[in-house]
């Protein structure tokens, strides 16, 4: 069932006004009527069936005479008001929504199946949305106001927020809420249409074969969804580290260790950056090290862990195309306190980086893989792929819905010898027949 046949919100603003009075006027009316030092003893879910129980009896006791779907859609408000995030506790609820988007009062967007479209919901006014922002600040004990305009937090259910209010955000307060991202299997994606089975055996053989793998892409793209799907090829028996700002992979191997970055408090002290998290984990014994994304100057440490005895890690990067990503690479390894030249860093890239797998979003809303390169270059030289996979789109047609077909290319010799000798089979549209042949006689011999 979607949000608008679940949640009727009067189109007409005068209406509107008058249904959040009438939460105002109940809200003030259960708050006077429940011992609040009671309520914060009591598991949530008990709270709010318990402060549901007191608005019924309220609204049975003073009115007004409501049907039985207003008077469960009142209470439901009054209570969302009370104890949770107001008008966007059904948001919340429901787990089509990928993405929540609040610009200031009266606009509230939401993304579903990568499709962004616009509610009939709106906050009674620019002062009831703030109490919801310091709401959510609150509870990680950050502040916004006018010295401190612009926060990150996150939900204690998880979700990743970002805050910004005037002076800076000219149209109001405005809020954006981003949903954990569902944790896709690799043959998952293969139905969603993101990779067919070639590219999914090519993969594995990488992960397994302990690769270097940077994933790329556009701001939802896809990268912590197939990051968070590579990692289950990971072997259950070796430990792995993974380093986020937001915890949002969900590895489920035994041995993981999950680091999560922390902002400076109110005093603006205790921040404990990616790039301390990346030194610290290299004194953690790792045998796998995951970055949830880099893009300051810890991607230099997370360069050196790749290309000193850290086979086998990813990490996701922006960028919006295999060769920017080398690129991208290139500028934040620089933005280190330590003074490397460019020429120094082509070094450190060529050599750690093993493989680049590029995601892009569609209009249609659908992500895919339309790219997988594999780095080529050596020592200081100008950065050189070579693509063995990519999606070739078709013209969209009247349907606006994006077709194609996913094109493999030959491996190079020395990927497709590494991938033998670490016993990983090698899939037959990567031209490898002639290689097989070379090696397999090759042994013969031997």
């Amino acid at each position: 069932m979607s949000l608008r046949s679940r949640i009727t919100i009067p189109e007409d603003t005068g209406q509107g006004r008058e249904d959040s009075h009438l939460v105002a006027v109940y809200r003030a009316k259960l708050l006077e009527e429940i011992d609040l030092a009671e309520m914060s003893s009591l598991a949530a879910a008990e709270r709010r069936l318990r402060l549901e129980r007191v608005l019924g009896h309220i609204i049975s006791r003073e009115g007004p005479v409501l049907s039985s779907s207003e008077r469960s859609q009142l209470i439901r408000r009054v209570v969302d008001e009370a104890l949770g995030l107001g008008v966007l506790e059904p948001l919340l609820a429901d787990a089509s929504i990928t993405e929540i988007m609040v610009n200031g009062p009266d606009s509230i967007f939401v993304e579903r199946s990568g499709r962004v479209e616009q509610l009939p919901l709106r906050f009674a006014s620019t002062e009831q949305l703030m109490q919801t922002i310091e709401r959510i600040v609150s509870t990680v004990n950050r502040r916004v106001d006018e010295s401190n305009p612009m926060v990150d937090a996150r939900l204690p259910t998880g979700e990743r927020v970002n805050v910004i209010i005037p002076p800076l955000a000219l149209t109001g307060p405005t809020l954006t809420i981003r949903r954990f991202p569902r944790a896709y299997t690799l043959p998952e994606l293969i139905g969603l249409g993101s990779l067919d089975e070639q590219m999914l055996m090519l993969l594995a053989a990488f992960v397994r074969a302990r690769f270097n793998v940077i994933v790329s892409g556009g701001t939802g793209s896809g990268k912590t969804t197939l990051l968070n799907a590579l990692s289950g090829l990971i072997p259950s028996h070796e430990r792995i580290i993974t380093i986020e700002d937001s915890a949002e992979l969900q590895l489920q191997q035994e041995h993981v260790i999950r680091l999560e970055s922390r902002p400076p408090n109110i005093e603006g002290k205790g921040q404990i950056s990616i790039r301390d998290l990346v030194r610290n984990s290299l004194r953690m014994r790792p045998d796998r090290i995951i970055v949830g994304e880099v893009r300051g100057g810890e991607t230099l440490d997370m360069l050196q862990a790749m290309s000193t005895g850290h086979d086998g890690s990813l990490a996701t990067v922006h960028a919006n195309s295999a060769e920017d990503a080398m690129m991208r690479l290139q500028t934040l390894g620089s933005m280190s306190e330590v003074a490397i030249p460019f020429e120094a860093l082509k070094d450190q890239i060529n050599s750690a980086v093993d493989v680049l797998v590029q995601l892009t979003r569609y209009a249609d809303g659908s992500r895919k893989i339309t790219e997988i390169a594999l780095v080529v270059s050596h020592g200081r030289e100008q950065f050189r792929i070579a693509t063995v996979s990519r999606f070739v789109p078709q013209p969209l047609g009247a349907d606006r819905v994006v077709h194609g077909r996913f094109e493999h290319l030959p491996l190079p010799r020395p990927i497709a010898e590494k991938l033998y000798v670490a016993n990983e089979p090698l899939p037959p549209a990567f031209g490898v027949a002639e290689v097989l042949d070379v090696l397999n006689t090759r042994q013969a011999i031997g």
